[in-house]
Parts: C-alpha cells; structure tokens; sequence
C-alpha cells in the first residue's frame, strides 16, 4: 500500500507543484493586492502601499463603467454563444451524416480559423470591415460596421469564425463515439436521418454541448483580444467597453490594486455563471 502511494505522489507531485505555482499563486497575489491602496504625502509625495480593506472592492462596485462593460459581454454571449454553438453542432453533423463528400477536408476547413491567432484575425477582419481598406465597399460604404451600433457584433462575427471549428471538432469528436449499434436500431425502428439527428444524436451529444457552453461563457468575459485591436479601428471601442479591457487599462495607468479588485470580482463572476449554467443544465437532464 504505501507503494503505492508512492507512485501516485510521484505522478501527482509534478502537477501539484505546477498548479500552485502558477494558478493558485497568482490568484492568492491578486487578491492581495486587491486588499492594498496607494496613498501619497501630498501632490509629489512619496507613493507608498498601505492596508485598504475592501476600500478597492467599493471602487470597483460603485464603478459605472465596469459594470455596463459586463452587461456588455453579457448582451454579446447571449447572443453570440447560441448561433456559434448551432453553427458548430450543425457541421458536426453534417460531417456524421455521410452527406458530405471529402469529410476529412471541410473537417480541417473548418478548424483552420482557429489556428490563426486572434489578434492576427481581429486585425484582418478589421481591415474588411473598414470603409477605406474594404474590398466589399458596398456593404461597408453602406453600412458603418465600426459604429457604435455594430461594433459588438462585429467582433462577435470575429469570435464566431475563430471558434466554430474547434467546438464543431469537440461536438463531432462525441458523435463518433456513439456506437454503430444504436443507429442500427435507430434505422430497424424506421427512423430517417433528421429524426436520427434530433432524437439520437443531439441528446447523446449535450455533454459536449454543455462543455463547449462553458467554455464561451468564460471566453465571453474574457474578452480582450478583438475589443484591444478594434479599438485602433473604431472610436466607439473604449478603454472600458470590456471586463478584461477595463483591467488592462487600469493597470497600465499604474493602479495594480484596483486592477487586482476588478480581476477577483470578475473571476468570481465568471465562476457564479458558469457553476450556475452547470446547476440549470445537470437539473435539466435529471427531470
């Protein structure tokens, strides 16, 4: 027995060690941080850190701003998560369906926007989106798709095409693992390929689905990347029109305390959503 466990503190060891070092660390440092404040002996003082309690925290939920940028992304993955989601479930199947010729090729299409950064992808759509640079000049001398109006959507169009081949792979990967045997007894009982799909497929899928869920609801409050490149295209992208955007803006004014603030309350949003997302879906499945 203690050999054992011997062995599973060898193999466990190296990630432990890792997983403190570079998660829970980081974390614990962040939240200190959020617990200390910069005051100044005047104008020109001396800048010196000092315990502030939850004096950032007050900052930080009195903070206009901060808050209309969550219900920005919040409006964005609403929106958003749902039609990339329905894109990726429906190229899964299409690709398990037999229909489509040449499986291994549009498999690795689809997939291929994903291997390109997303800065790199922010910057090139930015350019087709721009009035002057546009090839399409007449969608976008028609419609301004970098106003104030469209730019949310805009960079949700980025997201979209980014992600909907890495959850299509994910979403086909457990469709392929849905034995032959039940699509045998499917067919036996006179079941056609949409009936198949929506009574057989979908249902056996939606842990994946779930997953891949998850997955763009941490993304969506995450958002950096396309907010910090569209605003070298458009003025209606500001230093605060994402949670992960405010973040960056404040530490780089230097306010590292307040910055901390905003990245611990908004972690702990991100995990009250998506435990939440968890409870709704596991209820769901157990009626």
């Amino acid at each position: 027995m203690r050999g054992k466990w011997k062995a599973l503190t060898f193999f466990i060891l190296p990630f432990a060690l890792l997983f403190a070092a570079f998660y829970l660390a980081p974390i614990g440092y962040a939240i200190k941080q959020s617990l200390y404040k910069v005051e100044r002996q005047g104008t020109f003082g001396k800048a010196t850190e000092v315990f502030g309690g939850l004096a950032q925290y007050e900052r930080v939920f009195s903070d206009g701003p901060f808050w209309e940028s969550i219900g920005r992304v919040l409006l964005f993955g609403i929106v958003q998560v749902p039609v990339m989601l329905g894109l990726a479930l429906i190229f899964a199947l299409l690709l398990d369906s037999g229909l489509v010729k040449g499986r291994r090729f549009f498999r690795l299409a689809f997939f291929v926007p994903y291997a390109v950064p997303g800065v790199v992808a922010a910057i090139m759509w930015g350019f087709l989106y721009s009035p002057n640079l546009s090839p399409f000049t007449a969608v976008t001398s028609n419609v301004d798709l970098l106003s104030a109006d469209f730019v949310l959507w805009a960079m949700a169009n980025v997201v979209t095409w980014v992600y909907v081949g890495y959850n299509m792979l994910i979403i086909y990967s457990s469709l392929l693992a849905i034995p032959q045997e039940v699509y045998e007894a499917a067919k036996i009982d006179g079941a056609g390929a949409l009936r198949t799909a929506w009574s057989i497929k979908i249902p056996l899928v939606m842990p994946a689905i779930v997953l891949t869920t998850v997955f763009s609801i941490i993304g969506t409050l995450q958002l950096l990347a396309e907010p910090a490149v569209f605003r070298t295209f458009s003025s209606a992208v500001t230093s605060t029109y994402t949670p992960n955007l405010t973040v960056y803006s404040t530490s780089a004014i230097p306010n590292f305390n307040l910055a901390a603030a905003f990245s611990v309350v908004l972690a702990l949003a991100t995990c009250v959503l998506s435990f939440a997302f968890l409870k709704v879906t596991q209820r769901g499945g157990d009626k």
